[in-house]
């Protein structure tokens, strides 16, 4: 039997009965049907990553290292492969311990059974007890301290690595990308004016701002130039510490922003006017989120509104799945957005508004995929071929989980009430906070 024979007769008991993508063999043998998306497997290492880690760690890791070559464009490839497998009733691709077996037969015949390979280089190697201070802070690095040009070929101007909101009626979220009359630039800044506006920023300058997670400060700096907030940032990642820093002296509010290296746990001071946390509860872990919504409640000031944008994700694989919390985000853990909402409610805050936005994190990725696209050859210089490929994957990937409904994400609007119980929020919704048309 020829290489990829050999390979269509393990895969297709888990698909259903037929391959979803044509397959390519290292040894030029070819199985599978040609109108599916083609699939190159140009190592046996291929292989032997799969036998060792069955499923989708596995495959990624021959990707990544360029072991498995998809043409075309790899978000269709992934979405037609998932179409092929739902309509086959196809639910799981874990193999069983005999077909496992039976690939380990399959692979000593075609002479690659062995040792496993080594990992990717991309791939996260952390030490230590789960959601220690230091763990922590190196399951951070291994992520945002990758390079901050590489992140700003990619992402705003204002570095928000985070969902925009499109406020444009014209853009259709589920197939639009960027476009000159409303770009990515416009999006988040939207987005930064939305959650401004939701915190109460607007009533007076010099409110007190809290930014738990700060990133690359887009909010923190947004919020002082733009609504005369005092604001407090706090991160973990010291490339993103001295980032904020030298840009809040460049825009000339470094006397209203400061930026601290520093857990959320170890904040002491309390009473701020304002608090906010975009896309860092994903990565407290299970057991501190309590420790977190705690945190987040002591450091308002009765009266003040929490905002907390966060993703969420039912079912198995909280923290993504395998792909993702080898190479991406480790340690990092979501649930179902009902489950958030009363854990923050244990912790003190009363939730007054939750505002869905995946759709619009669909055409963020797909923004975020047309930049990387277009200066890939740059990245590839600042991080590496191996990088660059985790990065296609991970958007790609990304892109189709929100699309799909598999994640979400979403805003929540909280506040913790004065003693006498008023929330200190306007008693009407305002417009601005769900209409597409900001005033």
């Amino acid at each position: 039997m020829t290489a990829a024979s050999t390979l269509a007769d393990l895969i297709s008991p888990l698909t259903g009965g037929e391959l979803p993508c044509h397959l390519t063999a290292w040894d030029g043998s070819s199985a599978g049907p040609d109108d599916a998306p083609h699939v190159r497997i140009a190592s046996p290492d291929a292989l032997r990553r799969l036998l060792w880690h069955p499923g989708e760690l596995g495959a990624a890791q021959a990707y990544v290292t360029g072991e498995v070559e998809v043409e075309g464009d790899l978000g269709d490839g992934l979405r037609e492969v998932r179409r092929r497998l739902t309509e086959a009733g196809v639910t799981s691709l874990r193999p069983s311990p005999p077909l496992l077996a039976k690939g380990a037969r399959a692979a000593k015949d075609l002479g690659v059974l062995g040792a496993p390979p080594e990992p990717p280089a991309s791939q996260a190697r952390l030490r230590g007890w789960l959601h220690t201070l230091g763990r922590d802070r190196s399951a951070i690095s291994h992520h945002y301290d990758l390079s901050n040009d590489f992140y700003e070929a990619i992402l705003d101007e204002q570095m928000a690595y985070s969902c925009a909101y499109v406020t444009d009626d014209s853009v259709d979220l589920a197939r639009d990308g960027e476009h000159p009359a409303y770009t990515l630039e416009d999006a988040q800044r939207d987005k930064l004016d939305l959650v401004c506006r939701k915190v109460g920023l607007e009533a007076r300058p010099g409110m007190r701002l809290v930014d738990v997670g700060c990133g690359w400060g887009s909010l923190s700096l947004h919020a002082a130039r733009e609504y005369g907030a005092q604001v407090l940032g706090v991160t973990i990642s010291a490339q993103q510490q001295a980032f904020i820093s030298k840009r809040a002296a460049e825009q000339g509010v470094a006397d209203r922003v400061e930026i601290r290296l520093q857990d959320y746990r170890e904040v002491p001071e309390t009473g701020f006017d304002a608090v906010t946390s975009i896309e860092m509860g994903e990565h407290v872990g299970d057991g501190n989120y309590p420790t977190y919504a705690r945190a987040l409640h002591r450091l308002a000031a009765p009266g003040a509104r929490v905002l907390v944008q966060q993703m969420s994700r039912p079912g198995k694989h909280p923290g993504g799945g395998p792909f993702i919390e080898s190479f991406i985000a480790p340690d990092m853990s979501m649930r179902p957005l009902g489950q958030t909402v009363a854990l923050l409610e244990m912790g003190g805050l009363e939730v007054r508004d939750v505002q869905a936005l995946r759709e619009h994190y669909v055409w963020t990725v797909r923004t975020w995929a047309q930049r990387f696209r277009a200066r890939r050859e740059q990245l590839v210089a600042l991080v590496g071929e191996e990088v660059c490929r985790v990065w296609e994957l991970y958007l790609a990937g990304g892109a189709l989980t929100f699309e799909q409904g598999r994640m979400g994400v979403d805003q929540i609007l909280l506040a913790r009430r004065h003693d006498d119980g008023p929330s200190g929020l306007p008693n009407c919704r305002p417009t601005t906070w769900s209409t597409s048309k900001e005033g």
